[in-house]
């Protein structure tokens, strides 16, 4: 099921504010809550509201604060992006919708505006967007003069360029085209989508001048003019402008229906004429009549003008002269206004007549997107962390990398961390590098007050091994020890280390007193391996050389389980050389009774094997080589039949793909334990402590 929906459009001005009209008319009545944003918004005038937030807001009486609606300017999303921070941008934007889905049941999303001179870097954005956001996406274009072919070909160019973000187009509406429902049927045919998404809805809206049109109160909104007469009728909409400055004789023979009379504010002549046109039934009703130069109506002509009973169309004024305001009315275009409710209930009549409102509730309601972006998923793993908030011990406490990460951990709320080292060096280095870990725990083993009990259950703990308890203080002085006894003993719930440490020597203490949980004969690793449209999970990459068969069973069943942990639904692949039977040899014996092992073990798990890799990622070869399979084609979780496979398949992967890669995640322990690479990057080290904390708040809601 969907909780939010995307819609953009291909141009400017293709009518997506009726859609957005239509789309929240039909959410409103389904769902208790609902949210409207948009991501960026084209104002950037601290007084002036997004008219269409306005819009949703004011007619649908959301509960939700303005401010709420939408995440930044146009002018401040261009800053960002201009200064090479195009990443902060988008967090920024997932942080104000994350905001809202917390919240509500539903969140409509509307994209950016064409403004007409970018299309390719808003359309390019506006599905950046969207697939951060994890949003299926509704595509809105105008079809005005267009023929069925030239429709098909113009939405091909754009769902190809929404759906190469890997991005589920649902619906595509094409505005103010009468389309027939064998033209939309050939619409749909001609279209091309990719290997297994379904072809989208598609919907074609008939013009309506009605909507399209600027009303005489959006004129006098626009120039900021003033009403002189007939403010009761700024309803009335304007289909087309005349600037009169010719004789009234000539004048009169210009007149069309709904135009809106443009002249010097000293021609009397074509004032009185326009009205008296108005009053005749021999000549188009005009739409009204706007005054320019600022001039003030002569006073027997205002006393002529107050004599009539009702002034039968509206009179605005203007300072501007008569060219700036055509220069002006240029650039308005027509919009629905919050207390037009006449133009409201025309595109809500429209929508409902030409959409197939349930088709479309079914459609969002029941297919589930799998989209899930690196960054998606990292801004997802932060905000689990931060809201179950856990004690996590860094052993590397006077590390560079450490400390920035700190700062960062703290500032977002992330964890509670405690840094080993001596408190000193740790706030020296810290002043050096300017950051603030004035929130973090500093703990030095020598001077801390536990350091003999930690001394204590460690020489108890590993007696049978011959540890006294002087050996015993010499291994409690060594940090990642005293780090990974602090987790045994409950006064951290997660340790992290790695940066400056092999790996052996961040694991060993945790193989060693942590010890392995109920069902784990074995600790073992996973890689989240984040790419473009998707988060895998690859194991074990990192710690077991040449499990067995029974090894190997343990190992899918724990990778199942840290992969369920972090959203990733687990759908298993025991890869080997071969798929089925295809294949003979010991190393396919292996995966074959290890496949069998661990559906034994967890009989409810989509688990499948032996499996090829491309036969369980690509469902096109999946089809082909395993057509019945659950798992083939649709894999999630990749076990590798040894550490040579796993560790060069994740780093190919990682490499070839632009995937990052996060990890090793450590499984199978009692307690969260987890290695950093010596190379990692800041941003690693923030990633593998919301891992251990996501991994400690599950490890102790299983206990409860």
């Amino acid at each position: 099921m969907h909780s939010n929906l995307y819609i953009t459009d291909t141009e400017a001005h293709s009518g997506k504010s009726v859609v957005a009209l239509g789309m929240m008319q039909l959410l409103t009545r389904n769902m208790r809550k609902v949210a409207f944003f948009r991501p960026i918004i084209s104002t950037s005038d601290a007084d002036a509201r997004d008219h269409d937030i306005n819009l949703m807001l004011e007619h649908f009486k959301l509960e939700m604060d303005y401010s709420d609606a939408y995440a930044c300017t146009l002018e401040e999303a261009r800053a960002l992006i201009n200064s090479g921070q195009r990443n902060m941008l988008i967090e920024n934007i997932l942080q104000k919708f994350k905001a809202l889905s917390g919240s509500y049941d539903f969140v409509l999303c509307e994209g950016m505006d064409f403004l007409g001179k970018e299309g390719a870097f808003e359309l390019d954005l506006n599905a950046e967007i969207a697939a951060n956001l994890g949003a299926p996406v509704m595509l809105v274009a105008s079809g005005a003069g267009q023929s069925a072919r030239a429709v098909a070909q113009s939405l091909q160019m754009f769902v190809d360029r929404l759906t190469s973000q890997s991005l589920d187009v649902v619906s595509l509406i094409v505005n103010r085209a009468d389309l027939t429902q064998a033209e939309k049927e050939e619409i749909v045919a001609s279209l091309k989508m990719p290997e297994g998404q379904a072809a989208p809805l598609v919907y074609a809206i008939p013009d309506e001048p009605a909507i399209g049109k600027p009303t005489m109160g959006d004129v006098q909104k626009w120039l900021g003019a003033e009403v002189v007469y007939g403010g009761n009728r700024l309803d009335a909409l304007v289909g087309d402008y005349l600037v009169a400055a010719m004789q009234v004789d000539n004048f009169l023979g210009y007149i069309k229906k709904d135009q809106l009379i443009i002249t010097p504010g000293d021609r009397a002549d074509i004032l009185l004429a326009a009205v008296a046109s108005r009053l005749s039934a021999s000549t188009p009703d005009i739409a009204g009549v706007l005054l320019t130069g600022g001039f003030q109506l002569p006073e027997e002509l205002r006393k002529l003008v107050d004599g009539w009973t009702a002034t039968p169309v509206p009179i605005l004024r203007t300072d501007a002269h008569t060219y700036q305001t055509i220069q002006q009315l240029a650039q308005l275009h027509g919009r629905i206004d919050p207390a037009d409710l006449r133009k409201i209930n025309t595109a809500l009549g429209l929508f409902e007549r030409h959409v197939n409102a349930k088709e479309i509730g079914n459609r969002l309601l029941t297919r589930k997107s799998s989209r899930i972006t690196p960054m998606m998923f990292e801004f997802n793993l932060l905000e689990r962390a931060k809201s179950n908030k856990m004690r996590i011990v860094l052993a590397e406490g006077a590390e560079p990398r450490i400390l920035q990460a700190t700062d960062i951990l703290l500032r977002r709320e992330v964890a509670d961390i405690i840094l080993i080292g001596e408190e000193k060096a740790i706030l020296q280095k810290a002043s050096e590098l300017g950051v603030d870990v004035s929130g973090a725990t500093i703990v030095n083993p020598l001077t801390s007050e536990k350091f003999e009990d930690y001394a204590a259950t460690y020489a108890e703990l590993r007696k049978a091994k011959g540890v006294t308890l002087e050996q015993a203080r010499d291994k409690m002085a060594d940090p990642t020890y005293f780090a990974t006894m602090m987790v045994k003993k409950d006064d951290a719930d997660g340790m992290v280390s790695g940066a400056i440490n092999t790996t052996a020597n961040t694991i060993r203490p945790s193989f060693e007193f942590i010890k392995t949980r109920k069902g784990c004969s074995i600790v073992s690793s996973v890689f989240l391996m984040c790419l473009k449209d998707r988060v895998l999970a690859f194991g074990d990459c990192a710690v077991n050389p040449n499990p067995t068969a029974q090894q190997l069973a343990e190992i899918a069943i724990a990778s199942a389980r840290t992969a369920e942990v972090f959203g990733i639904e687990p759908r298993v692949a025991m890869l080997s050389y071969s798929t089925g039977g295809s294949g003979k040899g010991a190393d396919v014996d292996v995966v074959v009774e290890a496949t069998r092992i661990a559906r034994e073990m967890a009989p409810d798990l989509a688990l499948e094997g032996p499996l090829q890799y491309d036969a369980a990622i690509d469902p096109t070869v999946a089809r082909t080589k395993l057509p019945d399979s659950k798992v083939a084609g649709k894999a999630t979780v990749f076990i590798f039949p040894d550490l040579n496979t796993g560790n060069n398949t994740y780093k190919a992967v990682q490499r070839a793909a632009g995937a990052i890669a996060i990890g090793p995640v450590l499984q199978g322990l009692n307690k969260p334990v987890n290695d950093l690479s010596r190379g990692c990057l800041v941003p690693d080290i923030v990633n593998t402590v919301a891992i251990t904390a996501v991994q400690a708040a599950a490890e102790k809601a299983a206990q409860q």
